[in-house]
């Protein structure tokens, strides 16, 4: 097991939430970031012993989707800092590709401080300003990879944002009631209130449900599914089909448009192929989410 050094002294300090889009200091996960070259950076983050969601319920590793949002987290903070993404735009998620190694997952004696590398390309510009990226991240610690992601992530003002939503804000748009869930134990977590898949209506099928006063999925007032609920959805869903811990390591996911709080989500389940699972997401007739689970990286 890698154990965590400091990649520089007296990290103290979180970057601002803004700069991120949370409101719990305590989910901010970034220190500090450098340019390191042309549209090259380097990024200084945090992972803590203890975790609802993103350490295991025996606290031995953590889980791939914490490497996910710690590099979700470094998307939001360059196209805020680095390429002039204004604060009142909305930040979306279209694609993530993300492998992580098991190895180095474990969770040891102090709080470990990866590094994060990485370049952004594909820079996409309307009337003269950025509206669009993707970065490419190495995760290390002490040196060696641990992880690779790539993610493409868009923003919009709030007018077009709206008009895309069918006027839907956060404050007009109410998510519906949930269904049971199923045993926490099927999918690997400790409190009933973390499980995201209901019981299945019918073979391959679940509903997604969206509790909006869930305090990670739903660190601010929502007014659509965040990326990272689809995510964890995709996860759970591997680990009931896979009856275990086996599925989880990478993913590969796409979202082609909103995942909206007052329509029903379903989650469908294909059959394992030889390296994964697909597991797909719709809202009446059109894909909302696509995510292929695989095991992680030997």
């Amino acid at each position: 097991m890698l154990q965590p050094t400091m990649p520089r002294p007296a990290l103290t300090a979180t970057v601002p939430r803004r700069l991120v889009h949370r409101a719990a200091v305590a989910e901010t996960i970034l220190s500090d970031w450098e340019h390191t070259g042309p549209d090259r950076f380097t990024l200084f983050a945090q992972r803590p012993r203890a975790h609802r969601l993103h350490v295991s319920p025996d606290r031995s590793p953590y889980e791939p989707l914490r490497v996910a949002e710690t590099v979700r987290r470094r998307g939001a903070l360059l196209a805020h800092a680095e390429y002039d993404a204004p604060f009142d735009h909305c930040l979306v998620l279209k694609k993530l590709q993300l492998t992580t190694v098991p190895e180095y997952l474990a969770v040891a004696a102090v709080p470990v401080e990866p590094l994060l590398h990485g370049t952004v390309s594909d820079v996409r510009h309307r009337a003269g300003r950025p509206t669009a990226l993707r970065h490419d991240t190495d995760v290390r610690l002490v040196g060696e990879r641990v992880a690779t992601a790539h993610i493409a992530v868009s923003w919009t003002g709030e007018s077009v944002h709206r008009r895309l939503r069918g006027g839907r804000t956060a404050a007009t748009v109410t998510a519906l009631p949930f269904p049971p869930a199923l045993p926490a134990a099927a999918v690997d977590r400790a409190l009933p209130v973390d499980v995201v898949p209901a019981p299945p209506d019918r073979p391959g099928r679940r509903q997604l449900r969206v509790d909006t006063a869930h305090p990670v999925f739903f660190d601010h007032p929502p007014d659509h599914i965040s990326g990272m609920l689809l995510l964890e959805a995709a996860r759970q869903a591997a680990r009931v089909r896979a009856a275990g811990p086996a599925g989880g390591g990478s993913f590969r996911a796409a979202c082609p448009q909103y995942a909206e709080l007052d329509r029903p989500t379903w989650i469908e389940v294909p059959d394992a192929t030889g390296t994964g699972l697909e597991t797909r997401g719709f809202q009446g007739e059109s894909s909302v989410f696509e995510c292929a689970v695989g095991a992680a990286a030997r």
